[in-house]
């Protein structure tokens, strides 16, 4: 198998696996001619299945395998990819490629960078950063390899390789793996600024995990683990562009109300039945309601905070789907 690529949007590349990093530890990473797919699958709290475009990250895209579509799936741990990421921002090129050492399989990611030198010198280095043999989760470095070019006293080329070790997958593995079906929502609306959830989701999981914490034996822990469930939030929506994010326990009960949202028109070739399908749709007949159908869903405090961590890619709206089960 072969995987070599070239990244054009190293910044959105970034964002987008800090975001995943905030999720879970390690994920399933499916390669083919077509997508590039990231999917976290934790023991508890919320679920990844994402999708990019070849085109949305990568300038050069080369994949050989010898299965259906060219597919090559990965067990990749998170926090070191971001971390090589993040050393490029300032890369004038970035490359990322699967290779092999020591029969290990590695993610190899290579950025050039160009600096003005005041002297002549030429070397290399190879640093070794607490590299795991063994395999992910722990995350604590990754192999790195830096060559520094100086052409006569002007622009110095560095080039900078980090290996993340990966887990490659056989088909059997993954095969079992597959996205969660869902009935159609009973409401689809854009959010408002996802940062400014993000903040007043805290601030409610905050005191409420106070309030809880005050009303609790003396000798009780009030730092929580990272597997403890959070106070649940409740989120409910319309179809006449109205948002409310509270949470209500015996000591509070508080919550936030957006209006003037935008209820986005559905697409009849997206909707099984075309124009029939969206006339007996969940979100029609919701809206026929007027402003009193609203649709709710309890979330965890904690685990919605994480996934509300996607805010970082730019911080716009997202469509949200909701429905009127309330778990």
């Amino acid at each position: 198998m072969r995987f070599k690529s070239s990244i054009k949007n190293i910044s959105t590349f970034t964002k987008f696996t800090a975001s995943l990093s905030s999720l879970g530890k390690v994920a399933w990473v499916r390669l083919d001619s077509d997508q590039v797919r990231f999917t976290i699958i934790p023991e508890q709290g919320t679920q990844v299945w994402a999708v990019l475009s070849i085109d949305s990250i990568f300038e050069s895209y080369l994949i050989q395998s010898a299965t259906p579509n060219n597919t090559i799936n990965l067990e990749l741990p998170l926090a070191p990819l971001y971390r090589a990421l993040r050393s490029a921002q300032s890369a004038t090129s970035a490359s990322l490629r699967l290779t092999k050492k020591d029969n290990i399989p590695l993610l190899s990611l290579t950025i050039v960078t160009n600096t003005i030198s005041s002297g002549s010198s030429a070397g290399a280095f190879h640093a070794g950063a607490n590299f795991d043999r063994n395999g992910f989760g722990g995350g604590d470095g990754e192999d790195i390899h830096i060559d520094l070019h100086d052409a006569g006293g002007h622009d110095r080329e560095t080039v900078i390789t980090q290996d993340v070790p990966v887990r490659v997958l056989n088909a059997a593995t993954v095969e079992g793996l597959h996205e969660p079906r869902c009935r159609e929502p009973d409401v689809h609306i854009l959010l408002p600024s996802l940062l400014q959830i993000k903040s007043i989701s805290e601030r409610f999981t905050k005191l409420a995990s106070t309030a809880s914490s005050s009303g609790s034996s003396a000798t009780a822990s009030l730092v929580p683990s990272a597997n403890t469930p959070g106070p649940r939030l409740e989120m409910a929506a319309n179809m006449h562009g109205k948002l409310r994010l509270g949470i209500k326990t015996d000591a509070l009960n508080i919550s936030s109300v957006w209006t003037g949202l935008s209820n986005p028109e559905l697409d009849p070739s997206q909707v099984e039945g075309g124009e029939e399908g969206i006339r007996e749709h969940p979100s029609t007949r919701m809206k026929e309601k007027g402003e009193d159908g609203w649709a709710a869903v309890r979330i965890d405090g904690r685990d919605w905070g994480r996934v509300l961590s996607v805010g970082r890619l730019g911080g716009k709206v997202v469509a949200c789907e909701l429905t009127s089960f309330l778990d």
